[in-house]
């Protein structure tokens, strides 16, 4: 059974299925492995960008999604290394139930896995970090561009034409939206058209067009985003002329992750 809420307890929150964890931290530690989480009343936060600061992941879980498996007093900032949390989980099974706890003035994080059918629980501490990160701009600009199409398919684009070259000419139009590579000995292009899957609506494709725009990206880094493929069926891709790509990834009823990436500008003719 789990022991109720502590009242000296700062901040606490149950994810009755330690998978949803570890799809998470997977897909935030490819652009950062050491993050500051902040804990709100409202929500569980994640804004990080990689080193080079080309690349930026925004993370967002409503506390209400939780339901009265949340528990936080008033806002905190946690300082977690990634790989040590990731390290961790996989000493759970992806139906065990995963404890995040932490108190007023602690410099640990309190992990406590439930496994019902073994009877067993485990307890770890795993030591804070004082990261001083500075808050960053996130861009939530009006797309001129949006396509919404199945992230398992955005994911093997990307996966099939990094074996091509290292960028991506993405250009989208309102009859298709198409992704180009131009390599040593080989260049591909790919191209999806708006479509209704009858046999399964996430295998759909939707194209909203403002204005016809092109631009380059790496590919190595779209191949990092695309780590956050088993936690939402659907990818939404935003484009803006001179704007960071965004690319979207629903999780479940509880939030979002997005990734933002600047453009090569240089290798648009």
């Amino acid at each position: 059974m789990r022991q109720p809420i502590a009242q000296l307890t700062m901040f606490e929150v149950v994810f009755s299925q330690t998978l949803l964890l570890k799809k998470i931290v997977d897909a935030v530690k490819e652009i950062n492995d050491t993050v500051s989480i902040d804990v709100s009343p409202t929500e569980i936060s994640i804004q990080t960008m990689d080193s080079s600061r080309v690349s930026l992941v925004t993370l967002s879980l409503r506390a209400d999604s939780f339901g009265d498996k949340f528990n936080c007093d008033h806002p905190l900032t946690l300082g977690v290394n990634l790989k040590t949390l990731a390290k961790l989980l996989r000493t759970a099974s992806n139906d065990d139930q995963t404890t995040l706890r932490a108190e007023d003035e602690s410099n640990t994080l309190i992990v406590v896995i439930e496994s019902p059918k073994e009877g067993k629980i485990s307890s770890f501490e795993l030591k804070l970090m004082d990261l001083n990160n500075e808050p960053l701009a996130v861009y939530d600009t009006d797309a001129k561009a949006t396509v919404k199409l199945s992230s398992a398919e955005f994911s093997h684009i990307c996966r099939d034409l990094g074996t091509i070259g290292d960028t991506v000419v993405i250009s989208v139009q309102k009859e298709n939206i198409s992704f180009s590579v131009n390599g040593e000995e080989l260049s591909g292009n790919m191209s999806l058209q708006p479509s209704d899957a009858v046999d399964n609506s996430d295998d759909s494709v939707s194209i909203e067009v403002d204005e016809p725009i092109e631009q380059s990206f790496a590919l190595r880094f779209l191949n990092m985003f695309t780590k956050a493929t088993p936690l939402s069926p659907n990818v939404i891709l935003s484009l803006s002329p001179d704007q960071p790509f965004c690319i979207e990834y629903q999780i479940e009823d509880a939030g979002h992750i997005k990734y933002f990436l600047a453009p090569k500008i240089e290798d648009v003719e």
